[in-house]
Protein backbone atom coordinates (compact mmCIF):
# COMPACT_ATOMS: atom_id res chain seq x y z
CA UNK A 1 0.00 0.00 0.00
CA UNK A 2 1.45 3.15 -1.23
CA UNK A 3 2.11 5.62 2.37
CA UNK A 4 -0.10 8.73 2.10
CA UNK A 5 2.46 11.88 2.41
CA UNK A 6 1.83 15.44 4.23
CA UNK A 7 1.49 18.04 1.26
CA UNK A 8 4.48 20.18 1.54
CA UNK A 9 3.68 23.15 2.65
CA UNK A 10 4.49 26.70 1.34
CA UNK A 11 6.48 29.23 3.91
CA UNK A 12 3.42 31.59 3.45
CA UNK A 13 0.59 28.89 4.47
CA UNK A 14 -0.35 29.54 7.88
CA UNK A 15 -1.10 27.39 11.11
CA UNK A 16 -5.33 28.24 10.34
CA UNK A 17 -4.76 27.50 6.92
CA UNK A 18 -3.17 24.08 7.73
CA UNK A 19 -6.00 23.29 10.04
CA UNK A 20 -8.68 24.43 7.56
CA UNK A 21 -7.42 21.59 5.08
CA UNK A 22 -9.34 19.01 7.20
CA UNK A 23 -7.64 15.86 5.53
CA UNK A 24 -5.59 14.46 8.26
CA UNK A 25 -8.13 14.74 10.85
CA UNK A 26 -7.54 17.66 13.09
CA UNK A 27 -10.22 20.42 13.29
CA UNK A 28 -9.83 24.05 13.91
CA UNK A 29 -11.01 25.41 17.34
CA UNK A 30 -11.43 28.61 18.81
CA UNK A 31 -12.29 30.11 22.45
CA UNK A 32 -15.89 30.02 23.05
CA UNK A 33 -16.35 26.82 20.65
CA UNK A 34 -18.84 24.12 22.38
CA UNK A 35 -17.37 20.44 21.46
CA UNK A 36 -18.35 17.21 21.69
CA UNK A 37 -15.44 14.93 23.01
CA UNK A 38 -14.95 11.45 24.43
CA UNK A 39 -13.42 11.39 28.16
CA UNK A 40 -10.03 9.26 27.83
CA UNK A 41 -8.88 9.62 31.50
CA UNK A 42 -9.61 11.73 34.82
CA UNK A 43 -8.30 11.84 38.64
CA UNK A 44 -9.40 13.68 41.17
CA UNK A 45 -8.32 17.39 40.10
CA UNK A 46 -9.22 17.01 36.11
CA UNK A 47 -10.60 14.85 33.40
CA UNK A 48 -8.98 14.51 30.15
CA UNK A 49 -11.18 15.22 27.24
CA UNK A 50 -10.69 14.43 23.32
CA UNK A 51 -12.00 16.32 20.97
CA UNK A 52 -10.28 15.45 17.81
CA UNK A 53 -7.97 18.79 18.11
CA UNK A 54 -3.96 18.42 18.09
CA UNK A 55 -3.71 18.44 21.64
CA UNK A 56 -6.57 16.69 23.53
CA UNK A 57 -8.32 18.97 26.82
CA UNK A 58 -8.42 19.48 30.31
CA UNK A 59 -11.58 20.25 32.10
CA UNK A 60 -10.60 21.01 35.43
CA UNK A 61 -12.40 19.97 38.76
CA UNK A 62 -14.10 23.98 39.28
CA UNK A 63 -15.62 23.64 35.81
CA UNK A 64 -18.20 21.25 36.73
CA UNK A 65 -21.52 22.83 38.06
CA UNK A 66 -22.70 22.29 41.44
CA UNK A 67 -25.64 20.09 40.04
CA UNK A 68 -22.94 18.12 38.27
CA UNK A 69 -19.50 16.03 38.83
CA UNK A 70 -16.50 13.71 37.70
CA UNK A 71 -18.18 11.03 39.17
CA UNK A 72 -20.89 11.33 36.50
CA UNK A 73 -18.71 10.61 33.38
CA UNK A 74 -16.61 6.73 32.71
CA UNK A 75 -13.61 6.57 30.31
CA UNK A 76 -15.48 6.75 26.58
CA UNK A 77 -18.78 8.70 27.79
CA UNK A 78 -19.57 11.82 25.20
CA UNK A 79 -19.43 14.77 26.66
CA UNK A 80 -19.87 18.42 25.61
CA UNK A 81 -17.29 21.03 26.87
CA UNK A 82 -16.88 24.87 26.21
CA UNK A 83 -12.91 26.28 24.90
CA UNK A 84 -11.96 28.21 27.23
CA UNK A 85 -8.28 28.61 26.86
CA UNK A 86 -6.12 27.61 23.58
CA UNK A 87 -3.00 27.44 26.11
CA UNK A 88 -2.82 27.55 29.81
CA UNK A 89 0.34 28.72 29.42
CA UNK A 90 1.60 25.18 29.25
CA UNK A 91 0.43 23.89 26.15
CA UNK A 92 -2.66 22.58 27.58
CA UNK A 93 -6.54 23.14 26.34
CA UNK A 94 -8.61 24.44 28.91
CA UNK A 95 -12.20 23.36 28.89
CA UNK A 96 -15.61 23.68 30.49
CA UNK A 97 -18.62 21.52 31.29
CA UNK A 98 -20.34 24.09 33.23
CA UNK A 99 -20.18 26.83 30.53
CA UNK A 100 -21.07 23.97 27.62
CA UNK A 101 -24.14 23.39 29.95
CA UNK A 102 -24.97 26.91 30.48
CA UNK A 103 -25.40 27.65 26.95
CA UNK A 104 -26.80 24.34 25.60
CA UNK A 105 -29.37 24.54 28.34
CA UNK A 106 -30.53 27.86 27.41
CA UNK A 107 -30.83 26.71 23.57
CA UNK A 108 -32.50 23.46 24.87
CA UNK A 109 -34.87 25.74 27.27
CA UNK A 110 -35.89 28.59 24.53
CA UNK A 111 -37.06 25.57 22.61
CA UNK A 112 -39.19 24.01 24.59
CA UNK A 113 -40.29 27.30 25.10
CA UNK A 114 -41.46 27.75 22.04
CA UNK A 115 -42.91 24.47 21.30
CA UNK A 116 -44.66 24.85 24.64
CA UNK A 117 -43.31 21.00 25.77
CA UNK A 118 -43.85 19.38 28.83
CA UNK A 119 -41.24 18.75 31.32
CA UNK A 120 -40.18 17.62 34.87
CA UNK A 121 -37.80 19.48 37.26
CA UNK A 122 -37.70 19.06 40.92
CA UNK A 123 -38.03 21.98 43.22
CA UNK A 124 -34.93 22.92 45.21
CA UNK A 125 -36.28 25.17 48.03
CA UNK A 126 -38.98 27.55 48.77
CA UNK A 127 -38.27 31.20 48.33
CA UNK A 128 -40.62 34.16 48.55
CA UNK A 129 -44.22 33.98 46.43
CA UNK A 130 -43.06 30.51 45.43
CA UNK A 131 -39.92 28.10 44.97
CA UNK A 132 -37.23 27.10 42.95
CA UNK A 133 -36.09 24.38 40.81
CA UNK A 134 -32.61 24.00 39.07
CA UNK A 135 -32.24 23.19 35.63
CA UNK A 136 -28.59 22.15 34.99
CA UNK A 137 -27.99 24.97 37.18
CA UNK A 138 -30.10 27.37 35.59
CA UNK A 139 -32.18 28.81 38.60
CA UNK A 140 -35.92 28.64 37.70
CA UNK A 141 -39.11 30.47 39.42
CA UNK A 142 -42.61 28.79 40.06
CA UNK A 143 -44.75 31.50 41.89
CA UNK A 144 -47.62 29.52 44.44
CA UNK A 145 -49.71 29.93 42.40
CA UNK A 146 -48.38 28.33 39.27
CA UNK A 147 -47.56 24.86 41.29
CA UNK A 148 -50.88 23.23 41.46
CA UNK A 149 -54.57 23.77 39.62
CA UNK A 150 -55.65 23.88 43.68
CA UNK A 151 -55.11 26.10 46.36
CA UNK A 152 -51.71 25.44 47.51
CA UNK A 153 -51.34 25.71 52.23
CA UNK A 154 -47.67 24.08 51.91
CA UNK A 155 -45.01 24.75 49.41
CA UNK A 156 -42.72 23.13 51.11
CA UNK A 157 -45.27 19.87 50.04
CA UNK A 158 -43.30 20.58 46.67
CA UNK A 159 -39.58 20.43 47.05
CA UNK A 160 -37.58 17.59 46.38
CA UNK A 161 -40.87 16.14 43.96
CA UNK A 162 -41.01 15.43 40.61
CA UNK A 163 -42.98 18.10 39.04
CA UNK A 164 -44.77 18.75 35.61
CA UNK A 165 -44.57 22.30 33.94
CA UNK A 166 -44.02 24.07 30.93
CA UNK A 167 -42.11 27.56 30.58
CA UNK A 168 -44.81 30.95 31.18
CA UNK A 169 -41.96 33.55 30.97
CA UNK A 170 -38.30 33.51 29.17
CA UNK A 171 -35.52 35.78 28.87
CA UNK A 172 -31.96 34.55 27.93
CA UNK A 173 -30.93 38.38 28.51
CA UNK A 174 -31.96 38.53 31.65
CA UNK A 175 -31.55 35.53 32.76
CA UNK A 176 -35.09 34.91 34.16
CA UNK A 177 -37.37 31.68 33.52
CA UNK A 178 -41.02 31.21 35.08
CA UNK A 179 -42.46 27.77 35.33
CA UNK A 180 -45.80 26.49 35.45
CA UNK A 181 -47.24 23.15 36.90
CA UNK A 182 -50.79 24.52 36.78
CA UNK A 183 -51.44 24.88 33.31
CA UNK A 184 -50.27 21.37 32.95
CA UNK A 185 -52.56 19.91 35.31
CA UNK A 186 -55.59 21.89 34.05
CA UNK A 187 -54.63 20.81 30.67
CA UNK A 188 -54.54 17.50 31.43
CA UNK A 189 -57.82 17.87 33.81
CA UNK A 190 -59.56 19.22 30.52
CA UNK A 191 -58.30 15.96 28.25
CA UNK A 192 -59.53 13.84 30.88
CA UNK A 193 -63.33 15.50 31.44
CA UNK A 194 -63.61 15.46 27.40
CA UNK A 195 -62.59 11.64 27.20
CA UNK A 196 -64.53 10.77 30.59
CA UNK A 197 -68.13 13.47 29.32
CA UNK A 198 -68.34 10.63 26.15
CA UNK A 199 -68.54 7.74 28.63
CA UNK A 200 -71.00 9.42 31.66
CA UNK A 201 -74.63 8.45 31.53
CA UNK A 202 -77.43 9.29 33.44
CA UNK A 203 -78.41 6.81 36.14
CA UNK A 204 -74.78 5.22 36.00
CA UNK A 205 -73.13 4.44 39.47
CA UNK A 206 -69.78 5.33 39.88
CA UNK A 207 -67.10 5.50 42.47
CA UNK A 208 -65.60 8.70 43.68
CA UNK A 209 -63.44 10.89 46.32
CA UNK A 210 -64.95 13.52 48.01
CA UNK A 211 -62.57 16.62 47.23
CA UNK A 212 -63.98 19.47 48.91
CA UNK A 213 -67.00 20.43 51.19
CA UNK A 214 -69.13 23.74 50.55
CA UNK A 215 -72.44 25.15 52.70
CA UNK A 216 -74.32 23.94 49.35
CA UNK A 217 -73.09 20.41 49.21
CA UNK A 218 -70.23 18.01 47.85
CA UNK A 219 -67.87 17.85 45.25
CA UNK A 220 -66.65 14.59 44.11
CA UNK A 221 -63.99 13.37 42.10
CA UNK A 222 -65.66 10.84 39.64
CA UNK A 223 -62.32 9.95 37.62
CA UNK A 224 -60.71 13.33 36.62
CA UNK A 225 -63.61 15.59 37.10
CA UNK A 226 -65.97 16.64 39.69
CA UNK A 227 -69.29 16.43 40.28
CA UNK A 228 -71.22 18.33 42.96
CA UNK A 229 -73.99 16.19 45.11
CA UNK A 230 -76.47 19.22 46.26
CA UNK A 231 -77.33 19.04 50.25
CA UNK A 232 -80.51 17.57 49.32
CA UNK A 233 -79.21 14.61 47.59
CA UNK A 234 -76.85 13.96 50.85
CA UNK A 235 -78.93 11.94 52.59
CA UNK A 236 -83.09 11.02 53.05
CA UNK A 237 -83.19 13.22 56.28
CA UNK A 238 -82.36 16.69 56.87
CA UNK A 239 -79.00 18.05 56.26
CA UNK A 240 -77.52 21.67 57.67
CA UNK A 241 -74.19 20.77 56.20
CA UNK A 242 -72.37 18.13 54.26
CA UNK A 243 -70.17 17.57 56.80
CA UNK A 244 -72.85 15.58 58.64
CA UNK A 245 -72.53 12.93 56.14
CA UNK A 246 -69.29 12.67 54.55
CA UNK A 247 -65.69 14.50 54.78
CA UNK A 248 -63.32 14.82 52.30
CA UNK A 249 -60.96 12.02 51.16
CA UNK A 250 -63.89 9.82 51.80
CA UNK A 251 -64.40 7.39 49.26
CA UNK A 252 -68.00 6.65 47.90
CA UNK A 253 -70.51 5.59 44.97
CA UNK A 254 -73.25 7.74 43.92
CA UNK A 255 -75.83 8.04 41.08
CA UNK A 256 -75.75 10.18 38.16
CA UNK A 257 -78.79 12.76 37.76
CA UNK A 258 -77.26 14.69 35.31
CA UNK A 259 -74.26 15.39 32.37
CA UNK A 260 -73.87 18.77 31.07
CA UNK A 261 -71.53 18.84 28.30
CA UNK A 262 -71.55 22.53 27.82
CA UNK A 263 -71.78 23.89 30.83
CA UNK A 264 -69.39 21.21 32.25
CA UNK A 265 -71.47 20.02 34.91
CA UNK A 266 -72.30 16.96 36.66
CA UNK A 267 -74.66 16.74 39.11
CA UNK A 268 -74.88 13.73 41.72
CA UNK A 269 -76.85 11.97 44.61
CA UNK A 270 -75.27 9.89 47.27
CA UNK A 271 -78.73 9.23 48.78
CA UNK A 272 -80.43 8.05 45.90
CA UNK A 273 -78.58 4.58 45.40
CA UNK A 274 -80.69 3.99 48.98
CA UNK A 275 -84.07 3.21 49.59
CA UNK A 276 -86.34 6.18 50.13
CA UNK A 277 -87.63 5.41 54.30
CA UNK A 278 -90.59 7.95 53.56
CA UNK A 279 -93.29 5.48 52.74
CA UNK A 280 -92.39 2.97 55.06
CA UNK A 281 -92.10 5.93 57.85
CA UNK A 282 -95.29 7.39 56.98
CA UNK A 283 -97.40 3.82 57.21
CA UNK A 284 -97.20 4.34 61.31
CA UNK A 285 -99.49 7.44 60.50
CA UNK A 286 -102.65 8.34 59.65
CA UNK A 287 -104.76 11.59 59.22
CA UNK A 288 -106.00 12.93 62.85
CA UNK A 289 -103.37 11.18 64.54
CA UNK A 290 -102.12 13.37 67.41
CA UNK A 291 -97.85 12.73 68.08
CA UNK A 292 -95.31 14.36 69.43
CA UNK A 293 -92.78 16.00 67.46
CA UNK A 294 -89.63 18.16 67.47
CA UNK A 295 -89.01 21.27 65.46
CA UNK A 296 -85.85 20.95 63.44
CA UNK A 297 -85.97 23.69 60.77
CA UNK A 298 -87.66 27.02 61.10
CA UNK A 299 -88.53 29.27 57.36
CA UNK A 300 -90.44 32.33 56.90
CA UNK A 301 -93.72 30.36 55.95
CA UNK A 302 -93.48 27.29 59.23
CA UNK A 303 -91.78 25.33 60.73
CA UNK A 304 -90.74 21.44 60.32
CA UNK A 305 -91.08 19.24 62.50
CA UNK A 306 -89.83 15.76 62.78
CA UNK A 307 -92.51 13.02 63.90
CA UNK A 308 -89.69 10.19 63.80
CA UNK A 309 -86.69 9.81 62.77
CA UNK A 310 -86.00 11.10 59.23
CA UNK A 311 -89.68 12.05 58.29
CA UNK A 312 -90.91 16.02 59.45
CA UNK A 313 -93.66 17.64 58.23
CA UNK A 314 -94.49 21.27 57.87
CA UNK A 315 -96.21 23.09 60.20
CA UNK A 316 -97.24 26.55 58.34
CA UNK A 317 -97.26 29.82 60.62
CA UNK A 318 -101.19 29.99 60.02
CA UNK A 319 -101.07 26.86 62.00
CA UNK A 320 -98.59 27.43 65.06
CA UNK A 321 -100.79 29.66 67.47
CA UNK A 322 -104.05 31.01 67.87
CA UNK A 323 -102.25 34.55 68.12
CA UNK A 324 -101.73 35.85 65.08
CA UNK A 325 -97.55 36.04 64.41
CA UNK A 326 -95.06 37.25 61.81
CA UNK A 327 -92.54 34.59 62.32
CA UNK A 328 -91.96 30.55 63.52
CA UNK A 329 -89.56 32.48 66.04
CA UNK A 330 -92.44 34.07 67.86
CA UNK A 331 -93.61 31.07 69.12
CA UNK A 332 -90.88 28.39 68.97
CA UNK A 333 -87.08 27.33 69.20
CA UNK A 334 -85.26 25.26 67.10
CA UNK A 335 -84.80 21.42 69.41
CA UNK A 336 -88.44 22.57 71.20
CA UNK A 337 -90.34 19.35 71.67
CA UNK A 338 -93.91 19.85 70.54
CA UNK A 339 -97.08 17.90 69.95
CA UNK A 340 -98.82 18.06 66.46
CA UNK A 341 -102.11 16.98 64.75
CA UNK A 342 -101.57 15.78 60.92
CA UNK A 343 -103.42 17.22 59.22
CA UNK A 344 -102.82 15.91 55.57
CA UNK A 345 -100.21 12.82 54.17
CA UNK A 346 -99.34 14.08 50.38
CA UNK A 347 -98.14 10.39 49.40
CA UNK A 348 -97.24 11.60 45.75
CA UNK A 349 -95.29 14.72 46.50
CA UNK A 350 -94.20 12.90 49.99
CA UNK A 351 -95.15 15.96 52.09
CA UNK A 352 -96.84 16.17 55.59
CA UNK A 353 -98.96 18.81 56.97
CA UNK A 354 -99.24 19.45 60.67
CA UNK A 355 -101.08 22.13 63.57
CA UNK A 356 -99.60 22.88 66.54
CA UNK A 357 -102.99 24.66 67.23
CA UNK A 358 -105.26 22.02 66.76
CA UNK A 359 -103.24 19.81 68.61
CA UNK A 360 -103.59 21.74 71.54
CA UNK A 361 -107.79 21.45 71.12
CA UNK A 362 -107.96 18.00 70.11
CA UNK A 363 -109.71 15.10 72.26
CA UNK A 364 -106.46 12.97 72.88
CA UNK A 365 -106.84 9.21 73.69
CA UNK A 366 -105.25 8.18 77.21
CA UNK A 367 -105.52 4.86 76.18
CA UNK A 368 -106.97 1.96 78.09
CA UNK A 369 -104.99 3.08 81.03
CA UNK A 370 -107.00 5.99 82.04
CA UNK A 371 -109.97 3.90 81.09
CA UNK A 372 -108.71 1.63 84.19
CA UNK A 373 -107.85 4.20 85.96
CA UNK A 374 -111.24 5.83 85.97
CA UNK A 375 -113.44 2.74 85.93
CA UNK A 376 -111.51 1.95 89.21
CA UNK A 377 -112.71 5.76 90.88
CA UNK A 378 -116.06 4.82 89.94
CA UNK A 379 -115.86 1.78 91.94
CA UNK A 380 -114.54 3.06 94.89
CA UNK A 381 -117.37 5.94 95.48
CA UNK A 382 -119.70 3.02 94.88
CA UNK A 383 -118.91 1.30 97.85
CA UNK A 384 -118.53 4.14 100.03
CA UNK A 385 -121.63 5.43 99.52
CA UNK A 386 -124.02 2.47 97.62
CA UNK A 387 -127.13 3.00 97.05
CA UNK A 388 -127.64 6.42 98.10
CA UNK A 389 -125.51 7.22 94.48
CA UNK A 390 -128.41 5.99 93.06
CA UNK A 391 -130.96 7.81 94.64
CA UNK A 392 -129.28 11.27 93.87
CA UNK A 393 -130.90 13.61 91.69
CA UNK A 394 -129.24 16.24 89.14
Amino acid sequence: MEEKKAPEVEENVSMDELLDDGEYGIKKINPGDILTGKVISKNNDEMMVSIGYMSDGIVPSEEFGSYDSMANYNVDDEVEVYVLKMDDGDGNLILSKKKADGIVVWDELQGKFDAQTVFTVKPAEVVKGGVVADISGLRAFIPGSQLDNRYVENMGDFVGKDLDVKIIEFNKEKKKIVLSGRIVKEERKKEAEEKLYETLKKGDLVKGKVTKLMKYGAFVDIGGTDGLVGLDELSWKRVIHPSEVVNEGDEVEVLILNVDKKTKRIALSLKAKFEDPWMTLVEDFEVEDVVDGKVVNMMGFGAFVEIAEGLEGLVHISEISEKRITKPEDELEMGQEVVVKILKIDYDNKKISLSIKEAAGADIDFGDEFEEEEEQEGNTLEALFGDKLKNLKF
